[in-house]
């Protein structure tokens, strides 16, 4: 698929099939976050797998969005590992792994699975949850899976503000 169709077509999926997602497919969107772009080269981005009942059980417990994947992708970072801006001290942790996951979503779509960003979560208790994640800062939960026969685009998925209103040619 050309860029501009899949970035025009992904949508967030909230109705996952129950069918499994391939070990070749989760590594391939695996490697696209690993090789995301990140300020000064740092790869703060940290990414967990959920699979199990018992991790899906938990990640649940942090959330009220409930799509049911197969699989479930936590995205943070290190911000001990994170370039920091030397003039104010801006941390491009968090940057740095959003941009992992929005390269994730987009290969996902492109391997025909599907994404939503949950940024609706307790991080407390995602850390309390998976000692795992000790010293990290927890910024998605990114489920993905097949849709669902139904499963369709929000439908406010093509409603965009006027190119006029988002770019200023200075």
């Amino acid at each position: 698929m050309d860029f501009a169709k899949l970035s025009a077509e992904r949508y967030s999926l909230r109705k996952f099939s129950d069918r499994p997602v391939e070990e070749e497919k989760l590594a391939l969107v695996l490697e696209a976050g690993r090789s995301a772009p990140t300020a000064h080269n740092n790869q703060p981005q940290r990414i967990f797998v959920l699979r199990s009942p018992e991790a899906m059980e938990k990640a649940d417990g942090c959330t009220s969005m409930h799509f049911h994947p197969p699989v479930m992708l936590v995205a943070a970072y290190d911000p001990a590992a994170a370039w920091v801006r030397e003039h104010d001290g801006k941390n491009h942790g968090e940057i740095d792994a959003a941009i992992a996951v929005t390269q994730m979503m987009l290969q996902a779509a492109d391997l025909g699975l599907g994404t939503t960003y949950i940024g609706v979560f307790e991080p407390e208790k995602l850390l309390a949850a998976f000692p795992e994640m000790a010293g990290l800062t927890p910024i998605a939960m990114l489920p993905l899976g097949y849709p669902a026969e139904d499963a369709h685009p929000s439908r406010r998925h093509t409603v965009r503000k006027p190119m006029e209103e988002l770019v200023k040619v200075l």
